[in-house]
């Protein structure tokens, strides 16, 4: 290789050498003088947040004096430590990045065999590898890194106050400085006179202004705005002319420092050379505001439901509801005749986000006030949410009857009434004490538990003795007692399927009495189709029906099929979502003269219990039993203020998520009652609102909003009765288009009356599934009447046949 091509080979890493060696000098540059910009910096973020202004002068004067000599002590430090970098040292660190060092293999001679022409054409062929080698050499990027010698990042701590300076602080305070030194008053000329800003209430989100930067007439601030002026310069040579702060010990107008707060719209002015004027429009802060529906719902558990909508310009920061009791409108009978003792209203927290906006909420109150003495009585509730800045708006009281757990089963609603009774006034204790002696009295069967009976006549015995020297604590113990073993009455299980049925059925015919809420009847209707299951189930295991044999138990009299029950229920509940409660009363003392009365056949016919469309609905149903169980474990853990693990170590937002794709299995299964028809399709609709109901409330217990997802839970819950309901219809429907009775048989229609007959064309009273209203026949129960007196009559004829008397006296036996 010749000379020529070593220096074409040099010439062409020129370039990377150079930039190389710029790195050198930033390295050592850097490494030299950190300690002198970072006590630049540091000094130069001092002066720019005004720190020489608030301080005393002698510290001040202190500050200024270290700040001089730490740059003095930087600058020597880094002209000691600087070496300069050569390009011999650029060209060794670009050298030493490359494979084989060729560029000082292209500086080398051969030092052997240079008299040999193959060493010399070998050494050539090398020198020809090492020129390729160095034509690709990169440019070495310097090291920078500091942290071997600044270990604590000082620097790093002087460039972020210089960032925080410049962003809430000013660069114009630098020049201040120049008034702490001697004769800095007559230097400070040069800069700005005055300085002023504006620093809105935190809450409002709003940035500060700093109003020398202000060339606006007129500037908008949110009342409590604080205002900061400060005057440099000769006293009095400026004066600050305010009218929006309404200060009456206002002071002197050329005080150099001077902090107030904007309350009302006004002038605001700094006067003299180089003043400026603003008009200031000062917005004052709304009160907040907050409205509650004016209904109120209950669930099945007696927890109460209320939608609200709250608002504020900038944002809710607390709520409460309190609930009072509406003296006025109390009914003063029985045990509430006495004067009540001294009953405290209740005071609840508003749910709110825990993230998000504030300023306009709309969300649902949820709890539950069962164990309260203001339960199931009127009250007075009174919504109120406050703002950051201390308002507070409240709503207009709402008088209603505070919703709570009711108790269906007569003993467990008798029970309860009496601790009512203790908790409104302690002078009640003798006549409970009467009541429940007598109630306990020869229980014979009413109590279904020795247990429970025992429980209760622990709690007489304590009454017996404390009822004339009864204390609050005493009283509260025995309530409590009294809640938990009604709770055992009205919860518990009975090992009898006929008596959990009957039971079921007084339950249910209560709470028509009573006028319960869709989700109490839903609860109870639940808890009924489950108790006719084991019953039938067990009625048929014990008398399996033979339709050859005559003297079956099955055979003899009128029977009953499960279709036929499950149509009567469903038109039941119909009826209550109707609000024709006179008709659902009637109709379900007619089922319970039937179950009581007829025996149990098991249908076979399409809508029978193992049709698909009967399991659908049953499939439905115990998914909304799920579903509501997870609405209660929800509730739960709000009051308890986080989520816990429930089922199975499964989160909520996991089951709820099962449920939600076990609804879509459901839905998509091709099962459901009615396929085609306009009903199907309505209830299929239902089912999809459910299901992005349940998909929002899964989201929502991602999140930790449990009241929002408890809304949900609720939402999803409405639709998927609703659903139920659109696909009972189209079951009913389908039974009447097919013209067969739920048992299989083939009904015929009367064309006088319009309604189904069995084959032998007499009037099938079990079908259930017209609109016809039950009440229409007014005489029906006397002609009732005259049939049996008739049956009576000729049962007692002796002219007639044994065969003959025999029947009718079975007869009579049924009702």
């Amino acid at each position: 290789m010749t000379e020529n091509s070593e220096a074409q080979a040099l010439k062409r890493i020129e370039t990377p050498l150079r930039i190389t060696l710029a790195g050198l000098w930033a390295e050592r540059i850097t490494r030299a003088f950190w300690p002198l910009w970072t006590v630049a910096i540091a000094s130069l973020a001092a002066a720019a947040f005004g720190l020489q202004d608030v301080l005393p002068i002698e510290v001040a004067w202190f500050l200024m004096v270290a700040a001089i000599l730490g740059l003095v002590w930087g600058l020597a430090h880094g002209i000691r430590a600087f070496r300069r970098p050569t390009r011999i040292e650029a060209l060794i660190r670009l050298d030493s990045k490359l494979p084989g060092q060729p560029i000082a293999a292209l500086r080398d001679t051969q030092a052997i065999g240079i008299t040999d022409e193959a060493s010399k054409a070998v050494w050539a062929a090398h020198r020809t590898r090492m020129a390729a080698r160095a034509s690709g050499a990169k440019p070495v990027q310097p090291d920078l890194q500091l942290s071997s010698r600044d270990p604590y990042a000082l620097r790093y701590v002087a460039l972020t106050a210089l960032v925080m300076a410049l962003l809430f602080g000013s660069l114009w305070r630098v020049t201040t400085v120049a008034g702490i030194a001697p004769g800095g008053a007559a230097n400070a000329a040069a800069g700005p006179a005055w300085e002023a800003w504006a620093q809105p209430p935190a809450y409002t989100g709003k940035p500060a202004l700093y109003l020398n930067d202000q060339t606006a007439e007129a500037l908008t601030l949110p009342t409590g705005t604080k205002l900061q002026i400060r005057l440099y310069g000769e006293p009095g040579a400026l004066i600050v002319s305010e009218t929006v702060s309404g200060r009456t010990d206002a002071p002197p107008a050329s005080q150099p420092t001077q902090n107030f707060s904007v309350t009302t719209s006004g002038e605001l002015a700094i006067e003299g050379a180089a003043g400026r004027s603003w008009k200031i429009i000062a917005t004052p802060d709304v009160a907040p505001s907050v409205t509650p529906a004016a209904e109120i719902s209950r669930d099945g558990e007696g927890r109460f439901k209320q939608k609200f909508t709250a608002k504020d310009d900038y944002g809710v920061t607390k709520g409460e509801v309190s609930i009072a009791l509406d003296l006025t409108a109390v009914d003063r009978r029985y045990g509430l005749k006495t004067d009540p003792e001294s009953i405290a209203p209740v005071v609840l927290d508003l749910p709110l986000p825990f993230k998000g906006s504030r300023a306009e909420i709309n969300t649902t109150l949820i709890d539950d006030l069962s164990e309260s003495v203001l339960s199931n009585l009127p009250v007075t509730i009174t919504y109120a949410v406050t703002d950051a800045a201390g308002q507070t708006g409240t709503a207009d009281p709402i008088h209603l009857i505070l919703p709570g757990k009711r108790f269906f089963d007569p003993l467990a609603d008798a029970l309860i009434e009496m601790r009512r009774d203790l908790l409104w006034s302690r002078a009640n204790a003798p006549t409970s004490l009467e009541i429940l002696k007598a109630v306990s009295h020869q229980p014979g069967d009413i109590f279904p538990d020795d247990k429970i009976y025992a429980r209760l006549k622990a709690v007489i015995k304590r009454l017996d003795t404390e009822a004339k020297t009864l204390t609050p604590k005493s009283r509260d113990e025995i309530a409590k007692e009294l809640w938990e073993i009604s709770l055992m009455i009205e919860d518990g299980k009975l090992n009898n399927a006929k008596e959990r049925m009957q039971r079921a059925q007084e339950r249910l015919a209560e709470a028509i009495r009573k006028g319960a809420s869709p989700e109490e009847i839903q609860k109870l209707m639940d808890e009924m189709r489950d108790a006719l299951d084991d019953y039938m189930a067990e009625e048929a295991k014990k008398n399996p029906a033979d339709p050859n044999d005559e003297t079956s138990p099955q055979n003899q009299g009128p029977s009953i099929t499960q279709d036929q029950i499950d149509q009567m229920l469903d038109k039941l509940q119909k009826l209550m979502e109707e609000g024709k409660t006179a008709e659902a009363a009637e109709l379900m003392k007619q089922l319970q003269d039937l179950m009581n009365n007829m025996k149990v056949q098991q249908g076979d016919g399409q809508s029978g219990k193992g049709s698909p469309g009967k399991q659908a609905m049953k499939d439905l149903g115990n998914t909304l039993r799920d579903q509501q169980g997870l609405s209660d474990d929800s509730f739960r853990d709000l009051q308890d203020g986080q989520e816990g693990q429930g089922k199975d170590g499964k989160t909520l937002s996991e089951r709820q998520q099962e449920l939600r794709e076990k609804l879509k299995q459901l839905r998509e299964g091709g099962k459901l009652p009615g396929q085609g028809s306009d009903k199907n399709a309505e209830g299929k609709q239902n089912l999809d609102d459910a299901g992005r109901a349940m998909e929002e409330a899964e989201r929502a217990l991602k999140d930790g909003d449990l009241p929002g997802a408890l809304d949900k839970q609720a939402e999803a819950m409405d639709k998927m009765r609703e659903g139920m309901r659109d696909f009972g219809d189209a079951l009913a429907e389908q039974d009447r288009q097919e013209g067969s009775a739920p048992d299989g048989t083939q009904q015929t229609e009367d064309p006088q009356s319009g309604g189904p007959r069995d084959p032998l064309g007499r009037d099938n009273g079990l079908h259930i599934g017209s609109d016809g209203n039950l009440a229409e026949n007014k005489d029906i129960y006397k002609r009732a009447q005259e049939l049996l007196d008739e049956i009576r009559k000729r049962s007692s004829d002796q002219s007639r046949t044994e065969s003959e008397r025999g029947y009718l006296n079975r007869l009579i036996d049924l009702f």
